[in-house]
């Protein structure tokens, strides 16, 4: 059925603006009906953060921003969804048109601004399917006019604990001016200072939610240094490596096109992020299990990004370009590598080739 759907729809699709074609591609999913997924293979569980996955693949914050399918896309077969980036008030984001597709690099670049309907609304619709399961996590930022962004933070941890399944702490997104200053080193101590701490005041009534830090793949190795030495310290239960990119490689064919301002995501950003991925693995030397982003549009990256130390992935922006069949593809070819290779869990292969990719030439 997924298969059809695609044949069907990514065309269809590609008449419209990209944003309304999110927007189309959220409705549609609102009217799926409700059926069981199948059954993961057990060998594709993942054990993180604490929580259970039923399979490593997770769809990235961004897609669904206001928490309108989380179960839908669950039932799709994600192992897990994270939704937002959510601020405390409603915020328009920034002026359209903000999302570019750029097909000849089965790229995006978006410079969204996080537009969402803020948290009250967001936490109405996660209260309402509270009681379905799954594993969803709450991606949250500041508003761009906040006089105390860190307060900001606080807040959304203080208000989403009884319904999110692990928070990521954004601070890495392009596209609200002076965010990315929060990764440096004495702001985002105390910013995750804060943050724990208000995990911790809401334990007793909320339960144990796992904290995750987003970072960006344009961090120096010595700016690297210092966020993996500060979610260290502060005990982060894990990182996601990595965001969008303000980079553009030499190797984009629609030149054009790459010369919107914003985040770039796509396969462009595979080699990136994934050397960001096995740098971050290396420095966190177990501490915490990282999830890879950037550029994940097969099986075989899939595997690569995994093996570069990522316990878990995200995708998003190659389901605009390979549908949601692929998500099925990289259950079977992650299986038919564990069986092949004779291996009981991903968990095995974690991080096998961090050193080595950490060794190569820096992709440009």
């Amino acid at each position: 059925m997924i298969r059809a759907f695609d044949a069907f729809s990514l065309p269809l699709l590609r008449w419209f603006d990209p944003e309304d074609a999110h927007r189309l591609a959220i409705q549609g999913l609102k009217l799926l009906p409700p059926t069981r997924p199948r059954t993961d293979d057990p060998k594709l569980a993942v054990r993180a953060f604490g929580l259970n996955f039923p399979n490593p693949i997770g769809i990235a914050a961004g897609f669904d921003k206001n928490a309108e399918a989380p179960d839908a896309l669950l039932r799709l077969g994600f192992g897990f969804v994270e939704v937002g980036t959510v601020t405390p008030k409603p915020q328009d984001g920034n002026p359209r048109p903000r999302l570019f597709r750029l097909d000849r690099d089965e790229a995006v670049i978006n410079r969204m601004g996080f537009n969402n309907d803020g948290a009250p609304a967001v936490l109405r619709r996660l209260a309402s399917r509270a009681h379905h399961g799954g594993i969803v996590g709450v991606n949250v930022g500041a508003n761009k006019d906040s006089p105390d962004r860190v307060a900001d933070y606080v807040r959304l941890i203080e208000t989403f604990a009884p319904v999110a399944s692990y928070f990521t702490i954004n601070v890495s997104s392009p596209n609200t001016p002076g965010l990315r200053n929060l990764q440096q080193a004495a702001i985002l101590d105390d910013l995750l200072a804060r943050v724990i701490d208000a995990r911790e005041r809401v334990r007793q009534k909320a339960g144990d939610t796992p904290v995750l830090l987003k970072i960006a793949p344009d961090l120096s190795l010595a700016q690297l240094d210092e966020v993996v030495q500060v979610a260290r310290s502060r005990r982060v239960d894990g990182m996601i490596v990595a965001n969008t990119t303000v980079a553009r490689p030499k190797s984009l064919r629609d030149k054009a096109r790459g010369e919107e301002i914003g985040g770039l995501s796509g396969r462009p950003l595979f080699r990136l992020s994934t050397r960001m991925v096995a740098e971050t693995y290396v420095r966190a030397e177990g501490a915490f299990p990282l999830i890879g982003v950037g550029g994940i549009d097969s099986g075989g990256a899939a595997l690569t990004k995994i093996r570069a130390g990522a316990s878990l992935i995200q995708l998003y922006s190659s389901l605009i370009y390979k549908g949601l069949g692929l998500i099925d593809d990289i259950k079977n070819d992650l299986a038919a590598t564990l069986l092949r290779t004779g291996r009981d869990s991903l968990a095995e292969i974690v991080g096998a080739d961090a050193a080595t990719i950490t060794a190569e030439d820096w992709p440009v």
